[in-house]
């Protein structure tokens, strides 16, 4: 799943859940973004890349979700 991908389902789920989700591109370096969701956030790195397994777990576990919720 690339970044985008996920950016899309958290749209999503934010919507379905009721939590305020927004992105934020000038405080990340690079091509990095923050993403904020609900009272919490995550770095995520470039959008357009594949996301590893490792880095997808740790940025849900950042925002509180489950990857079954996805």
């Amino acid at each position: 799943m690339t970044g985008k991908e996920l950016l899309k389902k958290l749209k999503k789920l934010s919507g379905k859940l009721g939590v305020e989700m927004r992105i934020e591109t000038k405080r990340g370096k690079g091509s990095h973004v923050t993403l904020y969701f609900d009272e919490r956030y995550a770095i995520i790195p470039d959008l357009k890349k594949e996301l590893k397994m490792g880095t997808l777990k740790a940025i849900l576990k950042q925002i509180g979700v489950q990857q079954e919720e996805l």
